[in-house]
């Protein structure tokens, strides 16, 4: 493999991985912890300066506002207490030109020195027109924003002072190792996130390369589950649909048996009765009319097993219209019942009607046909060794209840959910009098799912089976 192979497959891995739940997982926590910490950021240093010079400025007023409520014999005392309290500084300036200062040793004080602009700023408020004005303004000392009240009094006229930024070296301290913190933040949230996401990737990646194996056909892995709510769901999921698909599996490799043994047992015959017409019967008309009866008899059978699986085709297409008309049910339950007449005089066959004299019924009578005759196909199957099959219609108040009857062996309560399945059949070699391929039972799910009517089974272990449906009226 030369460089460039080398290297265009390296760019391929990189693609694949950057797309990889661990990396998506990864870079999501981490720019999570990001946002927290320009969260933090914006709120320790942005926010916070916001909130401090707000707070300062609501101060400073209510300061303001108790001085000009205070009288003159009260005011230094009021003075001195109000600059120590709430750590502003304070000048008073009588009408004589006397200067007093208040708590101008606090850090960032603007009065205690002779600075030109501060100065200027102190002489337009004595000659506004109003007693009490304030303005910002930035102390060139510190190079810090602040806030100069002024107001008149009767003695004079008052100058309160502030910062509005918040110059305590604790304060500054505090924001410069903010800065360290967040990229120890950075760091060990990068740590946890990887560690975070492995946890979360692992049995999700297991669960891949399990489904994967599953997919190839091998069904008898195992998803386990990891205590994680949403990992259990799934894992649980895809054991119980690599359950149903060892199950379809082989129940498909049930059909193509059956329907390979179908196929062959009736084109063997054909095959073998033909050349005995053509060698040896081809002369005899007696012999012949019987071989060819045969030949016909077994390409019937294939006829039947062709239809079942066009119509099951067509029916799980929703190709297939229902042709809905009255009827009576009875009647046409004997007509299914002609055609088991070879098979009661050959095999003995007992069949136990217990029907009304009539029941005028609502459907498609071709497809309810097809419906009966399955079933009864069914029950001669797997009826017991006293060949009894009964067909029981009763009268509801809305509705004709139609139940097949057989005594045979029974179903497992297990297999219950699978009869329906067109791959299903309840014994694998089953003695059979009649053509079967496993799909009559899915045809009659169909066709009764078609017309809206309630069907089911009831079976118990021993005790014979009853496939019953209700039919409107």
């Amino acid at each position: 493999m030369n460089i460039r192979s080398k290297a265009h497959k390296f760019v391929e891995i990189l693609k694949e991985k950057k797309n990889s739940l661990n990396i998506k997982t990864l870079l999501y926590l981490v720019l999570f912890s990001l946002g927290i910490i320009v969260f933090l950021w914006i709120f320790q240093v942005l926010f916070l300066q916001f909130s401090y010079e707000h707070y300062q400025i609501k101060k400073m007023n209510a300061i303001v506002n108790q001085i000009d409520s205070t009288d003159l014999e009260n005011l230094d005392t009021t003075l001195t207490t109000l600059a120590y309290q709430n750590e502003v500084c304070i000048e008073y300036e009588t009408n004589f030109g006397t200067k007093i200062t208040y708590n101008t040793l606090q850090v960032g004080c603007g009065l205690d020195k002779n600075i030109s602009s501060i100065n200027k700023i102190k002489s337009s408020l004595k000659s506004s027109e109003t007693r009490k004005s304030g303005v910002k303004l930035v102390n060139p000392t510190y190079k810090n924003k602040a806030y100069l009240y002024g107001i008149k009094v009767n003695s004079g006229y008052v100058f309160v002072y502030s910062s509005l930024e918040d110059i305590d070296s604790t304060s500054i301290i505090l924001k410069g190792q903010l800065i360290y913190i967040m990229f120890l933040v950075l760091v060990f949230a990068c740590f946890i996130a990887y560690f975070l996401s492995k946890k979360i990737t692992k049995p999700i990646i297991n669960i891949t390369k399990k489904a994967r194996e599953m997919g190839k056909g091998n069904y008898d892995v195992v998803f386990h589950e990891n205590g994680t709510l949403e990992i259990d769901d799934l894992a649980k999921t895809l054991n119980n649909a690599c359950k149903d698909m060892k199950m379809i599996d082989e129940l498909r490799r049930d059909l193509l048996a059956n329907v390979s043994h179908d196929l062959k047992t009736p084109l063997t015959m054909i095959k073998a009765y033909a050349e005995m017409v053509r060698d040896i019967s081809y002369k005899d008309k007696v012999k012949r009319n019987k071989d060819l009866n045969i030949i016909i008899e077994e390409t019937d059978r294939l006829n039947i097993l062709v239809n079942d699986l066009l119509d099951l085709s067509k029916l799980e297409a929703n190709s297939e219209k229902l042709n809905m008309i009255t009827y009576d049910l009875v009647e046409q339950i004997h007509s299914v019942l002609s055609r088991y007449d070879i098979i009661k005089e050959t095999e003995k066959y007992n069949f136990v009607l217990e029907l009304p004299d009539k029941a005028m019924v609502c459907a498609d009578k071709n497809k309810i046909n097809q419906v009966i005759y399955n079933l009864l196909n069914n029950a001669i199957n797997y009826t017991g060794k006293d060949k009894k099959v009964t067909v029981r219609v009763t009268e509801k108040e809305k509705s004709y209840l139609v139940e097949i009857i057989d005594t045979g062996k029974g179903i497992k309560t297990s297999d219950m959910p699978y009869i329906w399945d067109k791959y299903y059949k309840n014994e694998k070699n089953h003695k059979r009098n009649v053509v079967g391929t496993g799909i009559g039972l899915s045809i009659v799910r169909n066709i009764l799912e078609m017309h809206n009517f309630v069907y089911g089974v009831k079976s118990k272990k021993g005790h014979g089976t009853i496939f019953y449906f209700e039919i409107v009226k």
